[in-house]
C-alpha cells in the first residue's frame, strides 16, 4: 500500500478517482489547491498540519462556506471546496486545502504578460506544471507520500524500462495535452486513474456510489477570470501593478489597409471571429497581433492556415535525437487533433514542426506537443 496526494478539485473526475485509489489498496489524502481569486480562506503549505508516514488517517478539514452567486463555474471555488469536502468525508479519507494564492500569481502574471505580448497564454498547462506537478510534489514530500494523483483524462505506462504519458481512452476528453510540460522525473511518482476509462464511465460510477457530483458540471472558465473578460482581467491586474491600463490600436488587413480602432490587443487571439467589435460585411478572423504597432491584423479564413511552426522552451518525457527529421503526430490547440506532422529538436530547447497538410489557427504562446501514436514524446510553445 502506498500513501497518495490526490488533488481533488470537486469535480466527478478526481471524487472518483479517489475511489478507485482506495479499492486498489492506497492510502489517500484529499488535497484541495486553493489558487483564484475569490476562494475559501485555507492553509498555507508551510503552516499545513500534515499526517506523518504510518500516522492513523486525520479527520478531513472543515472549510469556511462561502456563497457566490455571481462566480462561475471554475475549479477552485468555495463550492467546489465543500464538494472536495463532503467528497473526502464519505470515503474517509484526510482532507487539506493549500493556500497557493501566492504561487498562483506567477500564473496570472504569465496570463497579463502574453496577452500583453500578442500572445495566446494557456495558463492551464502553466498551472500544471508550476503548481499540481510542481508544489503538490513538494506538499507529498513533506506528507511522506510516494506518489500525487490526478482526475487527468491520460494515462500512465511503461515503455521500454521507462513510464510513458499516454493519451487517455476518451478521446473526446484526453487532458494528456496540458500534461506535456510536467518534468520528466515526476512521470514515475504519478497516477492518473481515470484516464482508463469514458466520461460517461466516471459519472456512472459516481452515481453508483452515491456521490453528489456525479452530474456535475465539468469547469470551462479560467479559474482566475470570473467574468470570462479576458481583456479586462488584464487591464486590472496591470493597474494593480501600478502599470498602465493599456492602449488601443487599429485593425488593418493583410495588405495593410487601415479598417477601423480596438481598444487593446489584450481582447483578441489569433482565430478569432466573434466578438471583433467591428463590422466588415463578411467573416474576418484574426490573423496577426503586432504588440510593437498595437496593429490587430484581419483576413479571410484561408489566410489562417499555415504548415510549418517552430516552437520555444520545450520539454521532454522522452530520449529524442537532435537534429534528425521525425516522423509522428503534432497538436497546436487542447481542442484541436493531432495531425501528421514531422519534427526536429533544434539547439537552444527549440522544435520546428512541418504538418503534412495546413492547419488553422497557428497562435502563438500556445503549445505545440508532439506524439508517437498515443504516446506524448513532449513539445514546446508556439514562437
Amino acid at each position: 500500500m502506498a500513501r497518495v496526494v490526490l488533488a481533488m478539485s470537486g469535480g466527478v473526475d478526481s471524487s472518483v478517482a479517489a475511489r478507485l485509489l482506495l479499492d486498489a489498496g492506497h492510502e489517500v489524502i484529499g488535497v484541495f489547491m486553493r489558487h483564484g481569486e475569490q476562494s475559501p480562506a485555507v492553509c498555507s503549505i508551510e503552516g499545513a498540519q500534515q499526517p506523518a508516514a504510518g500516522s492513523a488517517r486525520p479527520q478531513a478539514a472543515q472549510l469556511p462556506i462561502i456563497n457566490r452567486l455571481d462566480h462561475k463555474q471554475g475549479c477552485c471555488t468555495a463550492a467546489d471546496a465543500e464538494d472536495a469536502r463532503r467528497v473526502a468525508d464519505r470515503l474517509n479519507i484526510p482532507f487539506y486545502a493549500l493556500d497557493l494564492n501566492r504561487e498562483f500569481g506567477r500564473i496570472m502574471d504569465y496570463f497579463v504578460d502574453e496577452y500583453s505580448r500578442g500572445r495566446t497564454p494557456n495558463p492551464c498547462v502553466q498551472c500544471n506544471n508550476w503548481i499540481k506537478f510542481g508544489k503538490l510534489f513538494d506538499y507529498a514530500d513533506s506528507a511522506s507520500a510516494e506518489f500525487v494523483a490526478t482526475g487527468h483524462y491520460a494515462q500512465l505506462e511503461e515503455r521500454d524500462g521507462e513510464p510513458a504519458l499516454l493519451r487517455g481512452v476518451d478521446d473526446a476528453k484526453d487532458q494528456s495535452y496540458v500534461l506535456f510540460g510536467i518534468e520528466r522525473r515526476y512521470l514515475e511518482r504519478m497516477l492518473l486513474p481515470v484516464g482508463g476509462f469514458t466520461k460517461p464511465e466516471i459519472r456512472q460510477r459516481a452515481a453508483e456510489l452515491g456521490l453528489r457530483v456525479a452530474d456535475k458540471k465539468d469547469s470551462q472558465e479560467i479559474c482566475f477570470v470570473t467574468s470570462g473578460r479576458y481583456d479586462e482581467f488584464v487591464k486590472r491586474r496591470r493597474l494593480e501593478g501600478g502599470g498602465r491600463a493599456g492602449e488601443g490600436g487599429e485593425f488593418v488587413s493583410t495588405t495593410g489597409d487601415v479598417l477601423g480602432e480596438h481598444d487593446g490587443i489584450e481582447g483578441f487571439t489569433v482565430g478569432q471571429r466573434k466578438g471583433l467589435g467591428i463590422a466588415l460585411g463578411e467573416p474576418r478572423y484574426v490573423v496577426r497581433i503586432e504588440p510593437d504597432t498595437k496593429r490587430v491584423v484581419l483576413g479571410e479564413r484561408s489566410e489562417m492556415h499555415r504548415r510549418t511552426l517552430t516552437a520555444s522552451a520545450t520539454n521532454w518525457l522522452t530520449d529524442l535525437p537532435h537534429g534528425e527529421l521525425l516522423v509522428g503526430l503534432a497538436q497546436i490547440r487542447y481542442n484541436a487533433a493531432p495531425a501528421p506532422a514531422t519534427f526536429t529538436l533544434l539547439p537552444e530547447n527549440r522544435l520546428a514542426v512541418e504538418f503534412a497538410d495546413p492547419q488553422f489557427g497557428v497562435a502563438p504562446g500556445q503549445a505545440v506537443v508532439c506524439y508517437d501514436r498515443t504516446r506524448v514524446l513532449g513539445g514546446g510553445w508556439i514562437e
